[in-house]
Parts: structure tokens; C-alpha cells; sequence
């Protein structure tokens, strides 16, 4: 009998939990949640759950000490917590979140200790590493040379769900929606040039992709694409970028929010609990008499026939409505808002994009190559959505080739290695988690995109 502990039971851990619940008497695993809160899914399920504070240590320790494998699903910041108790008792420690400093830092202490501490295998990061990786692979085996590497995700509302003229609704943490951008620019290379994208452009610089049934989306610049230089081996490469994707629309209409200033999070607002919204819009304008709608346009040179009007006026930023909070930042203000007005209800469906371009140099005819792999994935509903599906799958398949000795790396890890992403890859694809791949040729360079 093998003990897995599992830290959060919340809205990405649907998948995850059933997934290894399913598989625990075959397996023999026992399996333990603990969570803040009681989960309904994790008693349906059958599974043993205590509530826990993770600040707790002593009630921490008392779980770690028992497990073979620990996964947290707790938001990144409490991961150091789990961390500390994990290397305190020799276990393995699975997530689904970017790697962080404080990891890094213990990377000596857990290959001494004999451990593996697998991080970002969920779907971004996680997907986006297995399936980028698998096909730069490939590139390379081939002998070919590649030029030019973009990656794109988003996590959207499915086309039978879009009612609304924004064609988004949150599937993950709204102030992370609210503050996507924010605390310094776009970084990234391009034809062998290091180019920035500060954050109030990040929104007007987008790029136009298109993926078959399902149309077209923009895409906008992630903060940080050079540290994927190093982690897929990139380093000859001269064009390497990553982003995130909307509908069309949504970047020009979002940036109105920027350049007022609405989504920042430095400052807190006076007299917010007696404001309503349509004040607090006002509050970043210029002192004038006409309607604040009306000065808004002016002020952003919006023309009154303007696809972004219906955007604004949908949401409710001009309504005589109380924003109901005793203290809050611009940031916080816009994340109720938006969190009211972009909810996904339980009989909707969300939708999980993921494209990556690749352009290499056939080795042989030395004809310019585009290769393209997309992902498409739709939820089931507001409560077993893609996102779910493609954050908790990849990290269950995870523990699963751990527990039964599939995985023999010791130290510190993401999912870029062939005998990590290829079996997960493999077994996501009965689950409906496959991607498209499609190829042209260029005849002459002069031809090249």
C-alpha cells in the first residue's frame, strides 16, 4: 500500500482526484486530501479527508510523515510550506506551478535525499512544455534547423457558451486575469534581436492566429519568454516568444482599463465602500461636465461606432451601482466587476487553446518549413471544466508513472525530458487531450513567413 497526500481540493483538482481514485484499488494506494475547507468531491469520491490549515506545521508534518508521494494544489504561494515539511521527511513532491526560487534553492538537499520534486505539470505551465518539447525534439533528431519558435495558451468560454461580447468568462483565478502584464515588460527574442514590450502596450501588440474550427484569436506577449531559451534548449534559436490568447477584440477593449490606470494594484482607493462604479470610472478622468461615458471615449479617442462601446457599456462600468467593498485597489474593484459580469455558470463550458509555430530549415531540400501543433479542449460543464482536465490529468498521469516506478529522475524537474512528457503525452490522448499537427513548405526563402 502506497499513501498519496494530496494539499487542496478546489475548482483544478476535479480530474486529478477522480483519476487517481479510480485507479487506487488496482494500484493499491491509499489516498489522503486535506484541505481548508470540506470537499464534497473528495467525500463523493470516498477518499479519507481531514481539514488543515497548511500554516499548521505540526498538523503538516503529520501528514507528510506518512506519505509516499505528497501533490499540492494549494496556490503557489503556500507551496514552500508543503516543501518544508516534504524535505523535513524524505518525500517526493508533485505540482502543477511555476518552479520557484525557494525550490531552486533546495535542489542540493533533494537529490542528497534521494527525492524528485516535479514542478510545472499542469497545462501552463506543463502542456505547454511536454508538447512543445516533443516536437522540437523531433526537429532536432531529424537534423533540421530551427529558426524560429511561438507558443500560445488561453484558457476561453466555449463557442455553445460565448454570450457575451467580450467571449470570455473565467475558468481560473480572476486577479491573475486582472493583473496578467503587470511588474515589468514583455521580454523576448526576435530574428536574434532582444525586444520589450512595456505594459502599457502589451495590449495593442497582438498577433493573429487562426486554428481550424475554431476561428480566429489574438494573442498577446507574455511577460517572460527568454527564460524558455534555456529550459527547451533554445539557445541558437533566433526567434523565441510566447503568449496568451483572447477572441479577437478583447485586447483593444482591455486596454482602455490599462491606460486609465483600473487595473492597478499599488494603491488603495479613497471613499471605495461609498463609491459606485460609475465613480470610480470618473475618478481617472479629467473634470468636465458631459456624461462620464462621454468623457471616457473622448479622453481614449473611441469612436462612437466602435466595437469596444458595446464591451464597456456590457459590463457596467458607467452604472449607478454600489461596488459594495470597505477598501480595495483599483485592481480588486475591477476583479469584482468582472468576476460577476465573466462567470462561468454551472451549465457552462469553457475552452482550453493551445498553439505553438514552429519554422525550421529542411535539412535536405533547405526549403523554409512551418509547423504548426494545436490543442483544443471543451469542458463538460462549470464544475469539470478544460481547465481542470488540463491542469489536473498531466500531473495524476505524473504520479501514477511515480508510484509505479516509471519515473527514476532524483532532483528537482519540469516536464521537458522524453521519458517524462512522451508516456503522459500518450496516455492524455485517451482522454481526449491530443494535438493537431499541420506542415507547409516554403519554396524559396523569399517566401518565408
Amino acid at each position: 500500500m502506497k499513501n498519496i497526500l494530496i494539499f487542496g481540493a478546489g475548482r483544478s483538482s476535479v480530474f486529478l482526484l477522480t483519476y487517481l481514485a479510480e485507479r487506487a484499488s488496482k494500484y493499491h494506494w491509499h489516498i489522503k486530501v486535506v484541505d481548508a475547507e470540506e470537499s464534497d468531491l473528495a467525500i463523493a469520491l470516498k477518499l479519507s479527508f481531514s481539514i488543515l490549515n497548511v500554516r499548521d506545521e505540526f498538523a503538516r508534518d503529520q501528514e507528510v510523515r506518512e506519505a509516499d508521494l505528497v501533490i499540492s494544489m494549494l496556490p503557489a504561494r503556500l507551496h514552500k510550506l508543503v516543501m518544508q515539511s516534504c524535505l523535513k521527511f524524505s518525500k517526493s513532491l508533485f505540482t502543477a506551478s511555476y518552479e520557484s526560487k525557494d525550490t531552486q534553492l533546495v535542489e542540493d538537499e533533494v537529490k542528497s535525499k534521494g527525492l524528485l520534486f516535479l514542478n510545472e505539470c499542469g497545462l501552463d505551465p506543463g502542456l505547454d512544455h511536454m508538447s512543445a518539447m516533443r516536437v522540437i525534439n523531433e526537429i532536432k533528431k531529424d537534423g533540421h534547423q530551427l529558426e524560429a519558435f511561438e507558443s500560445f495558451t488561453g484558457g476561453l468560454v466555449a463557442p455553445e457558451s460565448d454570450d457575451n461580447p467580450w467571449h470570455y468568462k473565467f475558468s481560473w483565478n480572476p486577479r491573475n486575469v486582472v493583473l496578467a502584464g503587470q511588474g515589468g515588460p514583455a521580454k523576448f527574442i526576435q530574428k536574434g534581436k532582444v525586444k520589450y514590450i512595456p505594459y502599457n502596450r502589451l495590449f495593442r501588440r497582438t498577433e493573429l492566429i487562426e486554428i481550424d474550427d475554431y476561428g480566429w484569436f489574438e494573442g498577446y506577449a507574455n511577460r517572460d519568454s527568454m527564460s524558455y531559451i534555456e529550459k527547451y534548449g533554445l539557445q541558437e534559436v533566433p526567434t523565441v516568444f510566447r503568449g496568451t490568447l483572447r477572441r479577437p477584440g478583447f485586447c483593444k477593449a482591455w486596454n482602455v482599463f490599462v491606460q486609465l490606470g483600473a487595473t492597478s494594484d499599488e494603491y488603495y482607493i479613497d471613499n471605495v465602500e461609498d463609491m459606485t462604479y460609475r465613480e470610480f470610472i470618473n475618478s481617472f478622468l479629467y473634470y468636465h461636465p458631459a456624461t462620464i461615458d462621454l468623457k471616457l471615449y473622448h479622453s481614449m479617442q473611441i469612436p462612437m461606432d466602435s466595437e469596444i462601446i458595446p464591451k464597456l457599456e456590457w459590463l457596467g462600468i458607467f452604472d449607478d451601482r454600489k461596488i459594495g467593498l470597505k477598501r480595495a485597489t483599483p485592481a480588486q474593484v475591477m476583479e469584482k466587476l468582472l468576476s460577476e459580469k465573466w462567470q462561468l455558470m454551472p451549465e457552462d463550458k469553457d475552452m482550453i487553446v493551445m498553439w505553438h509555430k514552429f519554422e525550421y530549415l529542411d535539412r535536405d531540400s533547405q526549403q523554409k518549413v512551418e509547423k504548426n501543433s494545436s490543442l483544443v479542449v471543451i469542458g463538460e460543464s462549470g464544475e469539470k471544466t478544460a481547465m481542470a482536465k488540463t491542469v489536473g490529468l498531466p500531473l495524476a498521469v505524473a504520479a501514477k508513472l511515480f508510484l509505479t516506478d516509471k519515473l527514476n529522475h532524483c532532483g528537482i524537474y519540469i516536464p521537458t525530458q522524453p521519458d517524462i512528457y512522451e508516456p503522459i503525452l500518450d496516455e492524455l490522448e485517451s482522454f481526449g487531450i491530443k494535438f493537431t499537427e499541420m506542415e507547409k513548405r516554403f519554396e524559396g526563402l523569399e517566401n518565408a513567413v
